[in-house]
């Protein structure tokens, strides 16, 4: 069941907006994914299955990206993860 309320479309809107900012995607994902949590911790956001699963995708590109410069890679497959990712928060 999906999460109602302004916390809620506050976060949904800040993660979305995260994942869309200018700059590297990789970055943005790991900012949209701090976001996330926080909102999941504050009990803004539920935890699905389908949400922690396109989390564990994302991390795995961002743990790629970790220590390295940041490549196209890491940064084409938070892009897609992260629009799956958007098309998900409403159910979250």
């Amino acid at each position: 069941m999906a999460s109602h309320g302004a916390a809620a479309d506050a976060a949904r809107a800040d993660v979305i907006a995260l994942l869309n900012a200018r700059g590297h995607a990789v970055e943005n994902a790991r900012r949209a994914l701090d976001r996330l949590e926080q909102a999941f911790d504050e009990g803004a956001l539920v935890r699905t299955e389908k949400v922690d699963e396109a989390i564990g995708d994302i991390a795995i590109a961002l743990r790629q990206a970790e220590g390295q410069k940041l490549g196209g890679k890491s940064a084409e497959a938070a892009r897609l993860i992260g629009r799956r990712l958007e098309r998900l928060l409403d159910h979250a």
